[in-house]
């Protein structure tokens, strides 16, 4: 397979409301997620509960959260965190805008590192149509530039 990069790297955050964090104080390391209130996300190609990801000095960290919601919409997700019902992780820039507001802050920043964003995958044995290939090579520029 042949893998084409058609984004820039995302970045998790692991967000909260300035009310959640005053009144539950903020977690140092993915390991103090244990003792707060975390919103899940059901993924929907598998079923299961999202592990938050974490990644810090070469070494990679899966945390399974509790907390009082599981939801699959991630506007829903940050409106919940918005209102102080619990952390949530999403991508960075999912979350922008309420960050940018002072409606959310961020935590575990430094456990947050950078990863290969979205590429379109395919097979390197098949012959190309011309439209395909006029697009690959287009991806490959633009991510070039």
């Amino acid at each position: 397979m042949i893998a084409v990069a058609i984004g820039p790297e995302l970045r998790m955050a692991v967000v909260g409301a300035p009310e959640y964090f005053a009144r539950r104080g903020r977690p140092m390391t993915p390991q103090d997620l244990t003792g707060h209130d975390c919103i899940n996300i059901r993924m929907p190609s598998k079923g299961g509960l999202y592990a938050w990801e974490f990644g810090k000095d070469g070494r990679d960290l899966n945390v399974r959260v509790e907390g009082p919601l599981v939801i699959n919409d991630v506007p829903m997700i940050l409106h919940a965190a918005a209102e102080g019902i619990g952390l949530a992780c999403v991508l960075e820039d999912q979350a922008s805008a309420l960050l940018a507001s002072g409606r959310l802050e961020r935590v575990l920043d430094d456990w947050c590192p950078p990863f290969p964003g979205y590429h379109l995958y395919y097979p390197d044995r098949r012959q190309l149509t011309p439209a395909f290939a006029l697009l690959v090579d287009s991806l490959r520029r633009r991510r070039a530039a």
